[in-house]
């Protein structure tokens, strides 16, 4: 009877030692789980077998273009969405289409994946398409009729009034609390942004449960770090969670990374440092109850809000085993918290920066920077005339640009160009770092790519005194206003950042598409819906050289007020239309934040137009997430040469690497059925110029 005990304590130990680990084994949430870690601890593809991978199945979307979805896997099936916005689920095992939802409604925000939440019998999926979170049936794919209005919230419902017409979809997957589905938003980034109030609604019905005021009103913490009434100032909001929030379900806290304070790029209407902007944000997940904040910038003017979920791990200092929080950030700063009390765990200095020399505008005097760990992206200020790329032609050129800008720690956006670098995407990204959640090491894909920083005052359109009202472009002035900013004043956009060429869009477009772009938006360009139908059909009229000049209205020449405005979105490139900057371009990091220290930093992925590559790769821009295993891989797509590669992460040393049939830039999935291990990515391609794709890619061992 001893020993039979002894061996049910054993394997009581056992078990419970085991269990933690245990949740890594499946891929049933965004980004592998609550704590958005990307781990997993199977082991049957390793470091030594891993070369043999090679495609079990493909999938075929019905459309074609960049996806940055995350699949899930839940009971051997596969759920996605594409890159039209076509919900799906697939045998997880085979490719083999199960079922496929695409809602009636026109809408093509971008959509990183979807969350799945059941009741015994009761299994659905949720994803937003446009301005509806959509619910639907996790088996036959048809929407829950019990579910808001026929299967569809509205993601205004529980704002002000004042916001119902104002823009807002989700890039990024709820997050499911018990009977909740917490959603991140997207909103506007200009004046007239709606407010991103973080809201938990009802998984059964839809019913708001509870709201989170990241724009604090009278009597809540952090009113008086606005001016009075801002949270009712039409042309301040935002202060979203776009990327994505992590949950400790342990605890039942929620922590939410919040974006930036609208507009981007000009704060004189809202001096102050801003909260919730740019905070981690800790809150109870069953009400929303306030836990604790950390401010990581100050009344943000250069669009630095975080830009992925935190990491949820455990790291040991002093001896003794920390709960912490590690947010990555778009400067290459890693804030690492305690996830009880939001201190860090490393000093933070609070370090003097310039002031802002454009009208109004009051720049905060300090910025928070952590001692450790170390940055895994440079920074502008520590590059001289010497980091000039060596493969420019131009170098005398861009010298003279790079002296000419202001390269200061924070310096303040002005109008003469500041080079931010690491540029607006990051340094870190969306797709969010991996990390060992019990060795406290985190996995990071960094951009180092520089751009230019300028505002510039905008003239006000006026009502001539005694003459009526001025004969002018109508549809000019408002594409001033709000797309010369991404496509520039002359309209030719900039393919290397992204904005198409809108001169030719009379050969292209019909006036209706592009109407419903301008009134739905695309991708990641937002939808004008704040704008009316009258003044959207003077832009399309604008763009196709049919308006003719017109009286303008008071109150349109009211919207065009004197103020300062970001001038667009200019990367600093050499004449071939790479990075200005020598390499990396690219750049994978692991960072042991239980001392602080990185323990290997390479250059991630390769520019095929440039000599040497296999032996001294220059890097290049990425985006998408990486996975890390217990038994030592490090798997990530991401990079614009379209690779997808596998590392040691204890070395950082390549392992192996195959070209995908179009570029992933998304974070792919793991996990295991029938005994066979897989690793699926969406392969869309498209951003940064790469061909389009439509392929849902798995590999496997042979």
């Amino acid at each position: 009877m001893k020993n039979r005990n002894t061996l049910l304590l054993l394997l009581l130990v056992a078990g419970c030692t085991s269990t933690p680990k245990n949740k890594y084994n499946t891929w049933s949430e965004y980004l592998g789980g609550p704590d958005r870690n990307h781990y997993s601890t199977l082991t049957q593809i390793d470091t030594n077998n891993v070369k043999q991978l090679a495609i079990a199945w493909m999938y075929d979307a019905p459309d074609t273009g960049q996806m940055q979805m995350s699949p899930i896997m839940v009971n051997d099936v596969l759920y996605g969405v594409t890159v039209g916005l076509k919900a799906f689920a697939l045998d997880a095992a085979t490719g083999k289409q199960r079922w496929i939802y695409k809602d009636s409604v026109v809408a093509s925000n971008s959509c990183r994946g979807v969350a799945y939440w059941e009741d015994g019998d009761d299994k659905r999926i949720f994803y937003t398409a446009g301005q509806n979170l959509i619910a639907l049936n996790a088996t036959t794919g048809k929407l829950v009729s019990t579910f808001g209005n026929n299967g569809k919230l509205d993601l205004h419902t529980g704002l002000p009034d004042e916001a119902k017409d104002k823009f807002i979809t989700s890039t990024t997957p709820g997050t499911i609390y018990k009977n909740l589905i917490i959603m991140p938003v997207r909103v506007a980034e200009d004046a007239g942004a709606a407010p991103g109030h973080v809201r938990a609604f009802d998984t059964r019905t839809g019913k708001l449960m509870w709201t989170f005021h990241t724009i604090p009103q009278p009597g809540e913490k952090g009113y008086d770090t606005w001016p009075k009434d801002a949270y009712k100032n039409e042309n301040i909001g935002a202060v979203n969670n776009w990327a994505g929030m992590a949950l400790d379900k342990k605890t039942g806290t929620l922590f939410i990374p919040l974006g930036s304070a609208a507009p981007d790029f000009y704060g004189a209407n809202r001096n102050g440092a801003n909260l919730y902007a740019n905070c981690l944000l800790a809150l109870n997940a069953d009400d929303g109850a306030y836990k604790w904040h950390f401010q990581m910038i100050h009344h943000d003017l250069w669009d630095r809000d975080p830009p992925a979920p935190p990491n949820l791990i455990t790291v040991t200092k002093n001896g003794q085993q920390i709960d912490a929080v590690a947010q990555v950030t778009k400067q290459g700063y890693t804030f690492v918290l305690d996830r009880n009390t939001g201190h860090s765990l490393f000093p933070i200095i609070e370090t003097e920066v310039p002031a802002s020399l454009v009208p109004g505008e009051q720049a905060w005097p300090t910025q928070p920077i952590p001692s450790l760990p170390k940055p895994y992206a440079r920074a502008a200020w520590q590059l001289t005339e010497n980091d000039i790329s060596p493969y420019a032609a131009n170098k005398e050129e861009l010298k003279q640009k790079f002296l000419a800008a202001d390269r200061r720690l924070f310096g303040p956006p002005d109008t003469s160009n500041v080079l931010l670098f690491p540029g607006y995407d990051g340094g870190a990204e969306w797709g969010g770092a991996a990390a060992d959640p019990f060795k406290g090491i985190l996995y990071v894909n960094a951009n180092e790519m520089a751009w230019y920083l300028k505002v510039e005052k905008q003239a006000a359109t006026a009502v001539v005194a005694g003459k009526g009202a001025v004969q002018v472009s109508a549809g000019k002035q408002l594409y001033s206003s709000y797309c010369s900013g991404c496509h520039g004043k002359d309209r030719m956009g900039n393919a290397t950042s992204g904005y198409p060429n809108l001169t030719t869009v009379p050969q292209k477009s019909t006036q209706q598409y592009v109407h419903q772009i301008i009134s739905n938006g695309k991708g990641m360009m937002p939808a004008f819906n704040n704008i009316s139908k009258d003044d959207q059909q003077r832009v399309v009229d604008y763009l196709f050289g049919t308006e003719k000049k017109e009286a303008m209205s008071a109150n349109l020449a009211n919207t065009h007020q004197d103020l300062y405005k970001h001038s667009g979105y200019q990367k600093f490139l050499d004449d071939k239309g790479l990075p200005g900057i020598n390499p990396p371009w690219g750049t994978l990091t692991a960072i042991d934040l239980n001392t602080g220290q990185q323990l290997w930093h390479v250059p991630f992925g390769t520019t095929p137009t440039l000599p040497n590559q296999d032996t001294n790769p220059t890097g290049c821009e990425n985006y998408g997430g990486p996975i890390v295993t217990e038994n030592g891989l490090l798997l990530i797509a991401a990079t614009k040469d379209g690779m997808f590669r596998a590392y040691n992460k204890n070395s950082g040393k390549l392992l192996w690497q195959a070209q995908l049939p179009a570029a992933s830039f998304a974070t792919p999935a793991m996990y295991s059925v029938n005994g066979r291990q897989y690793l699926v990515l969406a392969c869309g391609g498209e951003k940064l110029g790469t061909p389009k794709g439509n392929k849902v890619v798995a590999f496997a061992l042979p």
